[in-house]
């Protein structure tokens, strides 16, 4: 193949994962490294490094516009990314150790991650989203750290107050959520938004605009970690960027129109395949199963 075929390839392919990602409600991270593993040669490594530049330049971009709203609660973030942060960085360190401590290494990733999206399909699948979740009781943790907020709602034409429990609950989760997001390179809204809403309390759109503020600091964290080991090509990630960036744009304008629920169904349908795909790619480089392409 020609040099340009590959950049031009994940041009395509990112410009597809930007456009559908929208519509379903799946971070565009959780798709690319993945199926980008599972179709494309490269080094594990180098997919990682672009995940997380992705997933990092996507949490830049909007979480500017949700602070201004009142959304992203920094009160929240404040002591989940004191665990979070040392967490991304050492799953980004234990990824890189394997891959290259191994001769396998790269084989042993390709398992795990598809193990992990065996999980992430499942958390996705069966987790359920309220909009306005009711808080009865708050532990004594989030109380003396003030974990509260509001924002003027438009939908309902009122400041909406809120407040949020379960910290000591939550800490343990985002510190596995941040090694597995360092350690494979995933953007973490799928886990982020789960644990903030169902289990803190907090409403959806707070959920959703304080993971990406989250995402923006563990991310940054462990992107430095790969940058440092010479994981981030350019090649790889200016395309990339490039291309979920411009679908992001025009699956945002489709939204309007499509089935969220049916498009959404389609994608972890594409879950569960890369899974699939990603093990038996490990499995046979590994030499347990034949190879068939």
């Amino acid at each position: 193949m020609d040099w340009w075929f590959w950049p031009l390839s994940l041009f395509v392919f990112t410009l597809i994962i930007g456009v559908i990602a929208p519509i379903s409600g799946v971070g565009g991270g959780v798709l690319f490294v993945p199926l980008t593993t599972a179709f494309f040669p490269f080094h594990p490594d180098f997919i990682r490094g672009a995940g997380l530049i992705m997933a990092l330049t996507s949490a830049l971009s909007s979480t500017p516009q949700f602070t201004k709203k009142g959304l992203a609660n920094i009160r929240i973030i404040a002591p989940i990314v004191i665990v979070s942060i040392v967490t991304s960085i050492l799953g980004g360190l234990v990824g890189l150790w394997i891959t290259s401590a191994f001769p396998e290494g790269k084989y042993y990733i390709t398992i795990m991650l598809g193990v992990v999206l065996f999980v992430i399909f499942a958390v996705m699948l069966t987790s359920k989203r309220v909009e306005f979740p009711e808080v009865r009781e708050v532990d004594s943790l989030s109380e003396k750290l003030g974990l509260k907020g509001a924002w003027y709602e438009p939908t309902l034409d009122r400041v909406v107050e809120y407040r949020v429990t379960n910290m000591k609950i939550a800490l343990p989760a985002f510190a596995g959520v941040g090694f597995i997001a360092g350690m494979f390179g995933l953007g973490a809204g799928w886990a982020n938004v789960p644990v903030l809403n169902l289990i803190m309390g907090a409403p959806i759109k707070v959920a959703t605009s304080t993971s990406m503020m989250i995402i923006t600091v563990n991310d940054a964290a462990a992107a430095w970690v790969y940058l440092s080991r010479g994981a981030i090509l350019p090649i790889i990630v200016i395309p990339s960027v490039v291309g979920i960036t411009i679908g992001a744009r025009i699956g945002a304008k489709l939204a309007v129109r499509a089935r969220p629920r049916i498009v959404r169904y389609i994608v972890l349908g594409v879950m569960l395949l890369a899974a699939v795909l990603d093990i038996y790619k490990g499995l046979a480089g590994l030499g347990y199963v034949p190879k068939v392409f």
